[in-house]
């Protein structure tokens, strides 16, 4: 358990309304027009202007970081990543929209999470010289933190498309341009990995610069998943509330896990939830972080009603938040919110308000974070939280695999099935990357095909010791190797039959795929 020293909070600039990015530009929600935001503005032009509610925000985060009104001065580096995963794709993608709109002022950016430039594609001399006096060039940052409100800023702290006309940029010295941007999404993670940015003249911008933003940025992370894995891209994650109930939180079948690192982790969440502290639960995807919270929840109020609050994508944040922010004042039930890293940094601002003013000092708090790390937490909440706990990642606690394992089965198959010693052996030495929801995954698919599950039942995957990223013909060799392998009282002999290869290359592809099939064992199962 990490306390976390809360720092003097200073207000957080404020959005006060829902919005969403939509293809014209920065549209509000609300049909009554934007709502009136309190405080004011240092820039006299800004303050004074009807806008959005997430772009007057946006004004306000980047005067609160210091950003100059009547200049811009981003950040340079001095040496950019173009070797990278997303730098290739983008500039792939953007190559070829370039040849499209040869004859046309605009140029084409890649900048990576944090704002950086990584390549900026232009044919038209004049805005590029232009582009090079404003620093909006390879090398520079220019995040909403070190250039104010921008197009790539923007869709960077809100992950979400963004539109930036002329008079709407923060600083003066972009109010010559108009910036449709992006954000690029990691096909593999769903992290933000960067944006894709155009940026044209303000007298000449197009309506349809954003719908071209928009189209790059998804066939570069479309690009990115077929180079890094070779399957089709994943759907957007959707956002979800439900209740949790059964399975091991039930007190009928408890907690199966009993590792001595998983029960210290809930001890610690259990007194920081007592204690009345607002609790951060951090680990890798997949490790049982809302598991962890709701089991420390539960030994304070074994009856609590406790509902799972899953972020979406930008665009569906706003009608996600209505879902269950009510549900915060309720006096039975705790909302554990994951995915907040995810959140548009206008989100974040909301929820910080929302939740700040269902806080009680004396007793358990109503709510509480899980994220991949306290890094990973926006800023904005992050502040909020006093104590941060680990859910251990599952190849650190291998005592769990086999109770999870049987407890899945039973979950499957609504009775007690039983796993021989080798596929008991394959489960506990794999070092799953995945966690428990691979585990879970690969399990339910072994007990839907068999009452006695033996290492032929498992995924290949779980015999595959090697740890680097296998492209599709890989993977396809792999797993015809092992489904030989696997076959009850094979050979290495028969196997290399089967596959139509020697002895000596059947030897070589299961050392180069780090093959490992448990021996045979006579001892009953487990």
């Amino acid at each position: 358990m990490v306390p976390v020293t809360r720092q003097p909070r200073r207000p957080v600039p404020g959005a006060g309304a829902t919005f969403a990015a939509r293809e014209g530009g920065l549209v509000d929600d609300h049909p009554e027009g934007p709502p009136s935001v309190p405080g004011t503005l240092a820039d006299p032009d800004l303050d004074t202007r009807t806008a959005a509610p997430r772009l007057r925000a946006s004004w306000r985060r980047s005067e609160q970081y210091g950003v100059p009104h009547d200049e811009v001065l981003p950040v340079f580096t001095g040496s950019v990543d173009t070797g990278s995963l997303l730098a290739e794709c983008a500039s792939q993608v953007l190559t070829g929209l370039q040849s499209t709109i040869a004859n046309e002022p605009v140029s084409l950016m890649v900048a990576d999470s944090d704002g950086l430039v990584l390549i900026r594609l232009c044919t038209d001399p004049g805005i590029r010289s232009s582009l090079d006096r404003v620093h909006l060039a390879p090398g520079f940052s220019y995040s909403e933190r070190n250039a104010g409100t921008n197009g790539l800023g923007l869709s960077l702290a809100d992950r979400a498309p963004s539109l930036v006309r002329a008079a709407d940029h923060y600083c003066s010295e972009l109010r010559g341009y108009t910036c449709a941007a992006a954000p690029v999404l990691d096909p593999v993670s769903g992290e933000l990995a960067g944006s894709i940015n155009l940026t044209t003249w303000s007298d000449s911008s197009s309506e349809l610069l954003l719908a071209l933003a928009q189209a790059a940025a998804g066939a570069t992370t479309g690009l990115m998943l077929v180079r890094s894995t070779g399957r089709a891209i994943r759907p957007a994650p959707r956002g979800e509330v439900f209740h949790v109930v059964g399975g091991h939180l039930s007190p009928a079948t408890g907690d199966p896990c009993g590792s001595t690192v998983w029960r210290a982790a809930v001890g610690d969440a259990a007194a920081a939830t007592a204690a009345g502290r607002v609790l951060a639960v951090v680990g890798e995807p997949g490790a049982g972080k809302a598991t962890l919270a709701a089991l420390a929840r539960r030994r304070h109020a074994a009856r609590q009603r406790i509902l799972h609050a899953r972020a979406p994508e930008a665009p569906d944040v706003a009608a996600w938040l209505e879902l269950w922010t009510p549900g915060l004042r309720s006096a039975d039930a705790c909302i554990i919110v994951s995915g907040i890293e995810r959140l548009p940094a206008w989100a974040a601002e909301d929820l910080v308000r929302t939740l700040d003013a269902v806080r009680s000092p004396d007793r358990p708090q109503p709510f509480v974070l899980t994220a991949a790390g306290f890094t990973a937490i926006p800023e904005q909440l992050a502040r909020l939280v006093d104590t941060v706990v680990e859910a251990p990642p599952l190849r650190h606690r291998a005592d769990d695999v086999l109770p999870l394992a049987h407890h899945v089965a039973r979950e499957e198959r609504h009775r007690d099935l039983s796993f021989t010693p080798r596929a008991a052996r394959a489960l506990t030495s794999y070092h799953w990357p995945e966690n428990v929801r691979q585990l879970r995954r690969i399990v339910r698919d072994a007990a839907s095909r068999a009452d006695v599950i033996d290492v032929q039942h498992l995924a290949p995957e779980v015999l595959d010791g090697g740890r680097r990223t296998l492209t599709r013909l890989e993977r396809l060799e792999r797993d015809e190797i092992i489904r030989c392998l696997t076959e009850p009282h094979t050979t290495i002999k028969h196997v290399a039959e089967d596959l139509g290869i020697g002895r000596a290359t059947l030897y070589r592809k299961i050392a180069q795929y780090d093959i490992t099939v448990p021996s045979r064992s006579a001892s009953a199962p487990a």
